[in-house]
């Protein structure tokens, strides 16, 4: 327990309110780790789509995964909305949380050649996890100070690789040695894998229930219409509030722009790497570096970020992506895996915690889930559209690395704009919106849940 704290402390997650928001990082990592880029897509592959031409099969995954992610950016923004005027952030992470786990379970119950079940539960996955870190994202707006905000986002993005790492390491042992515990095969195993990551994710997710309070809503806000015609209308109006902050909107241009190459690695490079005949034990091994480098660098990042700033340490960030956008076109061989799971390590978590924290720090805490929501369509649009491409360059050019090298096209892209940020103006806009509202600069805390409005 002492060491566990002196972490915490290390990490600059000094109140109990932050221990708890960060522990939702380490207990989401299980579902992104575990499902999202190493078990899951081999067990899909090797697995579940027997049956199935890998070219075809990789393409349903893909579509999936964008079909997934474009329904959580649809409903994100008006359910923000619908949250921040209610008070009902932690309700609405809670109702995405029990759908990842319900689907997460799911898992374990396909077989060989399921591939229809097996991309049914991922989809909806894939719903549960993306949707919940929507509400949690806005939490942090309203429990972090904003010189604390890169500190406290970098600091769950390392619990996350811990948490994500950890659970990868024992579930790497499991798929090895199945017959350690009376399994027949590594097939059984990688099921058993899917509901171990249902329990990890809901149990710790409970700190965050129990110990984060609830945001207090603006008096007197009308709510959102739940219709078809009132999610449009919302977001709608959420897009034209958003021009009222234009730092944060071109901060949204280069994330939607950068963030595509990204989440196009994170998905994909494990199908790609299985693709191109790299074994299991070097995948799953690979990544579970990524994690062990994540920890530090994630922690390395944020201090990076109160010296130098957020925009110079996300550049850096997108020029060793380059790197890896080359060296995964050109890759061949478990060392040239190695090496480019290492590069992303060191960026990955470090570029992701930045982008939520500065975006963070230029949008209004009265807003903020609404905003987190529109942040979510930026990144799920990316999302979408990179496997879409990816898959599309498949079927067009029979080649899996052609589509690799449409990723530097979006980082370039994405840095140019990131460029023209004016970081200190989009703050000031923030403040100004929040005093002009009502709302005062003290974050909410554990021992006073009403902090967060002055009346």
């Amino acid at each position: 327990m002492r060491v566990w704290d002196s972490l915490m402390s290390r990490l600059g997650l000094t109140r109990p309110e932050l221990r708890a928001w960060a522990m939702y990082d380490w207990a989401n990592s299980a579902y992104v780790t575990t499902v999202i880029a190493v078990v899951f897509p081999i067990y899909y592959a090797s697995v579940a789509s027997k049956g199935l031409e890998r070219e075809v099969a990789t393409g349903r995954f893909a579509a999936v995964t964008a079909v997934a992610l474009g329904t959580v950016a649809v409903l994100s923004p008006v359910l923000g909305a619908l949250s921040d005027r209610a008070g009902r952030l932690k309700a609405l992470l809670g109702g995405f949380l029990a759908l990842g786990l319900l689907a997460t379970v799911g898992l374990a119950g396909v077989g060989p050649g399921d591939w229809a079940w097996a991309l049914v539960c991922f989809g909806l996955g894939n719903v549960g996890v993306t949707g919940s870190i929507v509400f949690s994202d806005a939490l942090l707006r309203h429990i972090a100070r904003d010189e604390e905000l890169d500190r406290v986002s970098t600091a769950g993005y390392a619990l996350g690789y811990l948490g994500g790492g950890l659970l990868l390491a024992a579930q790497l042992v499991l798929l090895v040695k199945p017959g350690w515990f009376g399994l027949p095969d590594a097939a059984a195993a990688s099921r058993v894998s899917f509901v171990t990551v249902a329990l990890w994710w809901g149990a710790f997710s409970v700190p965050l229930f129990l110990r984060v309070p609830e945001p207090r809503p603006p008096s007197g806000a009308p709510l959102p219409r739940l219709s078809l015609t009132g999610v449009f209308s919302q977001l709608t109006e959420t897009l034209r509030a958003l021009r009222q902050y234009r730092q944060a909107l071109l901060l949204l241009v280069a994330y939607l722009l950068y963030s595509d190459g990204i989440g196009t690695i994170i998905r994909l490079s494990t199908l790609y790497g299985t693709e191109l005949g790299i074994g299991q034990g070097a995948l799953m091994g690979a990544l579970l570096m990524t994690q062990a480098v994540g920890v530090p660098c994630a922690v390395l990042f944020g201090k990076a970020a109160s010296r130098v700033g957020s925009k110079p340490a996300l550049m850096f960030a997108l020029a060793v992506y380059v790197v890896v956008t080359f060296l995964g076109y050109f890759m061949s061989s478990p060392v040239h895996f190695f090496a480019l799971a290492l590069l992303v390590g060191m960026v990955q978590g470090g570029s992701q915690a930045l982008s939520r924290s500065l975006f963070a720090q230029m949008i209004p805490r009265h807003r903020a889930a609404e905003m987190f929501g529109l942040f979510s369509v930026f990144e799920k649009v990316t999302a979408v559209a990179g496997p879409l491409v990816f898959a599309a360059t498949v079927e067009l050019t029979g080649s899996s690395r052609l589509a690799v090298l449409s990723l530097l096209g979006f980082f370039g892209a994405g840095a140019a704009v990131l460029w023209r940020v004016d970081v200190e103006a989009g703050k000031r806009a923030a403040r100004e919106d929040d005093a002009r509202a009502g709302w005062n600069d003290a974050p909410l805390t554990t021992a006073a849940p009403g902090a967060a409005r002055a009346d």
